[in-house]
């Protein structure tokens, strides 16, 4: 693991709240000068520390208020199998997250849907089809109190 320090921890700590200032902006949250800040964060970035900048969006107000976890328990567990399940997932938008789960089950996906009929569509046509998909098992959210860390 590469070292990093306390400024550079604050740099991911301030941009972790807002991702966009100007590197001037940043520069004096941190208490550095504008050049080594950036020589910073080009390294952070480049080392994989920050992956990336995005906006954070509502997903209700786009329509997409339906949140469902489910659990996916596969028929076969080897390396092949398991990269195979991880390659269909990925080609399917409405999932928002995929964990490997140590647990009764093998993964834990986030959904995210218009609504119920929509998830219905997308659990029986695609998820359940998927490579070595034995069973899934459903949690429709009804409230959610955080999220993403925000």
């Amino acid at each position: 693991m590469d070292e990093i320090d306390a400024f550079d921890r604050k740099i991911i700590a301030v941009l972790e709240k807002d991702g966009r200032l100007s590197v001037t902006e940043l520069a004096k949250r941190v208490g550095l000068s504008k050049t080594p800040c950036q020589t910073r964060l080009r390294r952070l970035t480049d080392r994989g520390y920050i992956r990336g900048f995005k906006a954070v969006v509502d997903p209700e107000k786009l329509g997409l208020g339906h949140v469902a976890f489910t659990e996916v328990k596969l028929s076969d567990t080897r390396e092949a199998a398991l990269a195979e399940f991880r390659r269909g997932v990925l080609a399917i938008p409405e999932v928002e997250e995929c964990h490997m789960i140590a647990s009764s089950f093998d993964y834990l996906l986030k959904i995210r849907t218009r609504d119920i009929r929509q998830y219905r569509d997308v659990l029986g046509e695609r998820i359940s089809t998927l490579p070595h998909v034995a069973s899934t098992s459903t949690f429709v959210v009804m409230e959610t109190i955080r999220e993403g860390g925000f």
